[in-house]
């Protein structure tokens, strides 16, 4: 089934100088003001927290995007910042947000009708729902679909532009690939890092001083963080990363997935200890290794042998069901397979996927595999190709061939460098755009 694989998708969500328009300075004088109401009470209007190029966010859109965060974070479990820590970085964010939307409308980037019902179908079926199903599933947890809707537009038109202005500019050579294949090859542990990070960005053409400035609150922090101060609170509150809101967590990387300035300081430090200031172009890090655990040996895999059935429509739970039962009862698996399966390219070798490593198919489609032990016959589960069984025949040690090697190298690499220039890019829109912030004690050049 090699429509399955996994497609390629990007990793990046969430600019000249402008000029203020004389509608928001209207706006903005507008905001101090108030309409009376029939019983003579003062009803305030929505009063402005900022101002991003051409356009003002609003108390309101910060308390909606707050309520969404703190939904997000007790669902973790993580404490939440005092004061007005969490504001200062929500507001960040929507500043981003919204500077890049912006940069998307000025390049001609606008995400469709067409497009964007296509990517919510292939939410739903990640996570195993038609799209109906995940409506009301969004509304269930208090959620609004059509402000999902909206921020999913969103997501997909800053993507479009990250494509536009960093991606394609991208390049990995020939020598990189094979440098990073030999390498892994050497590494005998190939050992897995779960990390979390903090940045505290230092302006594009910075001032001495504000280098210096950077440099002694990375080194505060390191220290609060020695002295017991919990590394989470302190990204939240302070790191200009993109992953500040939930606690710098980058997750789960291979040792040759680490940026590069990373790589050679993680590797020397172990679980819950916490590296030196590290400097970049993007300005000065903290990273902690919250985890390692043991990853393949060099150039191996496991591979598994595996076969489905696929029904497109809905009542493809049900009447795979009952298909599996009749396997379960003796009837043979590739005969059915022939038979109902929907999906062309395997069904004719009755639903025969052949020999695969880790990594080949849509998430739904691994989850299943992992669960199941050899000759078992999984319960029916929806990816958003449509409705499953998977029976894993075998699994088996294996060599990764030198091509898939260089695809991997060659994906690691590009991710990287994307990373890398993606916070460049960003420093450089926040710090070449008109920005405002009218929140107390939150510095506009932040």
């Amino acid at each position: 089934m090699y429509s399955m694989t996994t497609e390629r998708r990007s990793a990046w969500r969430i600019a000249r100088q402008t000029v203020l328009a004389p509608l928001l300075i209207c706006a903005a004088l507008f905001a101090t003001l108030y309409l009376p109401t029939a019983s003579a009470k003062v009803q305030w209007l929505d009063r402005i927290v900022a101002i991003a190029g051409q356009e003002a966010i609003t108390q309101t859109e910060l308390e909606k995007e707050k309520q969404l965060i703190l939904q997000q974070l007790r669902a973790r479990k993580a404490r939440i910042p005092e004061g007005d820590a969490l504001d200062k970085q929500i507001l960040e964010r929507l500043i981003l947000k919204r500077l890049q939307l912006q940069a998307a409308k000025r390049a001609g980037i606008h995400i469709d009708d067409q497009t964007l019902e296509k990517a919510l179908v292939k939410i739903a079926g990640d996570n195993g729902m038609s799209l109906s199903q995940f409506r009301k599933a969004l509304e269930k947890e208090g959620l609004n679909y059509v402000d999902f809707r909206n921020n999913i537009r969103d997501e997909l038109t800053i993507s479009a532009l990250h494509e536009r202005q960093i991606n394609r500019r991208v390049n990995v050579s020939e020598q990189e690939v094979e440098d990073l294949i030999d390498a892994n090859l050497k590494d005998a542990s190939n050992e897995e890092y779960s990390l979390s990070h903090i940045l505290i960005a230092v302006p594009s053409g910075a001032s001495p001083e504000q280098v210096e400035k950077a440099r002694k609150k990375i080194e505060s922090l390191r220290q609060r963080i020695l002295l017991g101060d919990d590394f989470a609170q302190l990204a939240i509150a302070n790191s200009n990363g993109q992953h500040a809101l939930e606690g710098g967590k980058l997750g789960w990387r291979k040792g040759s997935q680490l940026p590069s300035i990373f790589a050679n300081v993680v590797k020397n430090l172990k679980p819950g200890e916490v590296s030196e200031p590290i400097r970049s172009p993007s300005g000065f890090h903290l990273v902690k290794v919250d985890d390692i655990r043991g990853g393949q040996q060099g150039a191996r895999s496991v591979e598994t042998l595996a076969r489905h059935i696929l029904i497109k429509s809905d009542d493809g739970e049900e009447r795979l069901e009952k298909i599996r039962q009749r396997i379960l009862a003796g009837e043979d698996f590739a005969t059915l397979a022939k038979k109902y399966s929907e999906d062309v390219g395997s069904a004719e070798k009755g639903g025969s996927l052949g020999w695969n490593f880790p990594g080949t198919f849509v998430p739904a489609f691994e989850t299943a595999l992992a669960s199941l032990k050899p000759g078992e016959i999984s319960r029916p589960f929806k990816s958003r190709y449509g409705w499953h069984i998977v029976q894993l025949q075998d699994r088996r040690d294996a060599a990764i061939p030198r091509k898939v090697l260089r695809e991997r190298a060659r994906a690691v690499l590009t991710q990287q460098k994307q990373e890398e220039e993606l916070q460049l890019w960003l420093r450089r829109l926040r710090d070449e755009s008109f920005v405002e912030i009218r929140l107390p004690g939150m510095d506009s050049s932040s």
